[in-house]
């Protein structure tokens, strides 16, 4: 008797525990039932597409996830419970046993599995590990309406979208800085050639510095400096610097260049921008516009000697206009911000750093009449600074106008007061609503900016959003964004659908551009105005396909990062680290050697890497056509170094055309 009721407890355990089993399997269903049930609700409507696509629902399954598989445990413990309880009123047979049977357990922690992978998936995807646990608003009913409405409206009109994008800067001061290419006359890659043979094995060609820069330089640049009141530098000139070799000892002093005594007054006063003028004053060295003769170091240094003490410069700041010569604008060196000046240094450092500014332009005369011809050289700067550095911005815009003037949205970054002004009194101003930031960069003068067609935008840009996305950084964590590079507004196009538009500039190694990325996604999740609206977002994201660990930012964890908004890219979702967007590198004609590159290594050591990006969500858009260009004429050349003579920008273009996602695209 006492056998068959123990059977019978068996017997009724194992059903027991089946239908736990079963009644777990039933509310959860396998992985693949799941997944295909997200898929078909996906694309049953637009409506119910969109909701499964939000950061909200997915929030919510991943607590519910959450919750299931508690259940779930609490059915399992609670039942093993009751086994091990009932097991013991009993003597196990001799030898043991387990009181859960193995194929019931290993049901029950495949099912507890199952679930976590899949809430680890809604973690991971954006949904719980983006806002569980922050503060998002639900979206505004008539915004999420107008939205449904206007895709809808775009789809059966088939119309698409075309965003266009572009870091315009390159070239500002000086014509030979980057490698270029200039296949209309064979003497630039000869000189370079020649310069970087000069720099790297001079041979007997490495002088002293006193036969370039010479006694009788430095007596009547003493008499100037004794003039203004400076303290006097000879010691330093007599001791020193006028036996270094010119190479060697001068312009591959690396001490030198960590103290900045001759960068610092290259940068101070290499390009001067005066009141009443529209081209700068220019110092007279190789490394700028300046189209004076440079023939002789004596014609040099009459004219470098004049410019820095005899030609009063009238200068805008904040504050208002001054009026004074350039020595004047020279900044001390601090030892604490430089700590390789030595302290006596310091004190002397206005005396120190021009006579060390003199020497390196006269190297700079020198070495360039040595390797070439001056009618040969300056004629060919003549050349180079008209069309890299006058014409920049006309040339610019005209890119711009008769190439991408269909475009709908343009975001431009790096973009200078004077071409936004330009801009706006061309034919592209008559065309598209320029929008610069509120807040402009007039020191750096260098602005994210956006186009907006007014055909596709009639009202507009809506507002601007900017101060919602800094103000959505992660508290006590130091984002490196400058003034201007974000700029981040609304719109309503002409179908009622409602638009974040961004463009931003990320800085030199891309750690901002991940933050920045996350601000304007925790900005628009937070405003019920804006949670609705779809996003745009053109972005010089300075991404590297070999990155530095720490301190560059990888183009496939940016990839990733963007993914797990819901976000994809003109790129898809995994973007190529070999689709390059930048080419260039820099030459031995620019004030840090240590940055050079020789000609052979061009590709190998210069900045090539896939850097620009158009983001749009996921689920609101997909490309139909994509492309870079870096002739301007909306074809790319690959292996090329750009700028070149006819493209005035170290980025390519890139463009991308999309189409609304409708339920019947995504069946």
């Amino acid at each position: 008797m006492g056998i068959r009721h123990r059977q019978h407890v068996e017997k009724k355990h194992q059903t027991t525990s089946s239908e736990y089993s079963k009644r777990a399997v039933v509310i959860m269903g396998s992985a693949d039932d799941i997944e295909q049930g997200r898929n078909n609700l996906r694309r049953a409507h637009p409506q119910v597409k969109q909701i499964m696509g939000s950061y909200q629902v997915r929030r919510r399954l991943s607590l519910a996830g959450i919750g299931v598989a508690l259940i779930a445990a609490v059915a399992i413990v609670t039942f093993r419970s009751r086994q091990k309880t009932m097991a013991s009123m009993y003597r196990r047979p001799r030898g043991g046993g387990n009181p859960l049977p193995p194929s019931y357990r290993n049901k029950a922690l495949l099912i507890i599995a199952a679930i976590a992978v899949y809430t680890a998936f809604l973690y991971h995807s954006g949904g719980a590990g983006q806002y569980l646990g922050a503060d998002s608003a639900a979206p505004d009913p008539n915004l999420s309406a107008s939205a449904l409405n206007g895709m809808a409206a775009m789809a059966n009109a088939n119309r698409k979208l075309q965003v266009s994008t572009w870091n315009v800067a390159a070239i500002n001061n000086n014509p030979f800085e980057y490698w270029i290419t200039y296949d209309e006359n064979p003497a630039y890659e000869t000189i370079m050639t020649n310069i970087e043979a000069f720099l790297e094995n001079p041979g007997a060609q490495d002088v002293p510095v006193s036969q370039v820069f010479t006694e009788e330089m430095f007596a009547e640049l003493e008499k100037r400096m004794d003039g203004v009141g400076w303290d006097n530098v000879r010691s330093y000139w007599d001791n020193d610097f006028k036996n270094r070799k010119i190479v060697e000892g001068f312009m591959k002093d690396p001490l030198l260049g960590s103290k900045r005594l001759a960068s610092m007054p290259d940068r101070i006063t290499n390009t001067i921008n005066v009141v009443g003028s529209d081209f700068p004053v220019c110092r007279p060295t190789v490394i700028n516009m300046y189209d004076g003769d440079l023939s002789t170091l004596q014609i040099w240094w009459s004219a470098w000697e004049r410019f820095m003490f005899d030609t009063p410069l009238t200068i805008q700041s904040k504050d208002g206009t001054f009026t004074e010569p350039p020595y004047k604008m020279l900044q001390p060196i601090k030892k604490a911000k430089y700590p390789d000046i030595t302290e006596e240094e310091e004190k002397v450092s206005l005396p120190l750093q021009t006579m060390c500014g003199a020497i390196f332009d006269a190297i700079l005369v020198h070495m360039m009449n040595t390797v070439s011809s001056p009618d040969v050289w300056q004629a060919l700067k003549k050349t180079m600074v008209e069309n890299l550095n006058r014409q920049k911005v006309p040339h610019t815009l005209d890119i711009l106008e008769n190439v991408y003037g269909t475009s709908d949205i343009i975001t431009l970054q790096e973009v200078s007061g004077s071409l936004i002004e330009q801009a706006r009194n061309r034919p592209l101003g008559q065309k598209f609503w320029i929008v610069a930031p509120g807040s402009m960069d007039a020191v750096r003068d260098q602005n994210s900016v956006i186009l907006l067609s007014k055909e596709t935008f009639p009202a507009g840009p809506s507002a601007e959003i900017t101060s919602l996305v800094e103000s959505s950084f992660e508290p006590g964590v130091t984002v490196p964004v400058a003034k201007g590079d974000i700029l981040a507004i609304t719109a309503t196009d002409r179908d009622g659908i409602p638009f974040v538009v961004a463009s931003f500039h990320g800085d030199t190694n891309g750690l901002a551009t991940k933050p920045v990325l996350s601000a304007i996604m925790k900005g628009m999740a937070s405003d019920s105005s804006l949670v609705a609206h779809k996003l745009v977002f053109g972005l010089d994201a300075n991404t590297y396909e070999k990155a530095k660990p720490g301190k560059q930012q990888d183009v496939l964890e940016w990839g990733q990062h963007y993914v797990s908004y819901d976000l994809t890219s003109c790129w898809g979702d995994v973007p190529n680290p070999a689709n390059y967007t930048t080419f260039n590198s820099r030459t031995y004609l620019q004030p840090q050697l240590n940055k050079a590159c020789k000609k052979t290594d061009k590709r190998a050591n210069g900045d090539v890497n896939p850097k620009d990006f158009i983001l749009f969500g996921k689920g609101d858009f997909k490309v139909v056509h994509t492309w870079k260009d870096n002739t301007g004429e909306k074809t790319y050349i690959e292996d090329m170094a750009f700028p070149t003579l006819n493209f005035p920008s170290d980025h390519g273009i890139l463009a991308t055309i999309v189409e609304p996602i409708t339920s019947a695209s995504n069946a």
